[in-house]
């Protein structure tokens, strides 16, 4: 399998580093930029014509689980979630990522405002019988960290358009599918407000990091 982070995911991860440390330097509390595309509508407030931000949006979604439950978006409501695409047989970056990723599970492990998705590129091979043993052999137990399958050209859709990640399937590719090793941060108004290198001990611990400060953002 090729190792492929798109020429998009590449500007935003580097987007968003640039200006989470631009911001930081003035002030350790400031927030996470909000990633991805926008649009700028007019709108009148008390008689003055104001410009409103209308940011990227997760839309509505439902997957099947490790525990066989239907996932909407309706688990995520009142939280912030990490998110990424795997499969269970991937040959190359996958035990590297997931490895990385329980890293983050274990630091908010019983954390009601913290959930983690991961989403299976491969359902046909990937059911809820086979996510549910790879997610034992991982040691996590729970719903705290879901494993989801379902149809694939949904999977590959809300990967490449709402979480801009690469997520497809390619015969030519080592086992047959590319994918991003991105970790993708996402607010309780899903919208994404992070992008982390998971294949990397430095992209873990700035998402377990900005984790915190998200989190510090509703506290306020």
């Amino acid at each position: 399998m090729k190792f492929n982070l798109s020429a998009r995911f590449l500007y935003l991860t580097l987007v968003s580093g640039a200006l989470t440390g631009l911001i930081g330097c003035g002030n350790s509390d400031s927030k996470l930029p909000i990633l991805g595309e926008r649009d700028w509508v007019k709108k009148t407030v008390d008689g003055k014509e104001v410009v409103d931000t209308i940011y990227n949006t997760i839309p509505a979604f439902a997957f099947i689980s490790q525990n066989g439950d239907t996932i909407t978006e309706k688990a995520v409501e009142g939280k912030i979630y990490v998110t990424d695409f795997f499969f269970t047989t991937c040959p190359t970056i996958c035990p590297v990522m997931k490895r990385q990723m329980t890293k983050v599970y274990n630091a908010y492990k019983g954390n009601p405002e913290l959930l983690i998705l991961s989403h299976s590129i491969d359902p046909e091979h990937d059911t809820p019988q086979v996510l549910n043993k790879y997610a034992q052999d991982l040691g996590v137990n729970g719903d705290q960290w879901l494993f989801l399958t379902g149809q694939k050209e949904k999977i590959y859709e809300i990967g490449q358009k709402s979480y801009m990640a690469t997520a497809k399937e390619d015969k030519s590719a080592e086992g047959g599918y590319i994918h991003s090793g991105a970790f993708i941060l996402v607010d309780k108004d899903r919208h994404v407000r992070g992008m982390y290198d998971g294949t990397t001990e430095e992209g873990t611990e700035k998402l377990i990091s900005d984790i915190q400060k998200l989190l510090s953002e509703y506290k306020n």
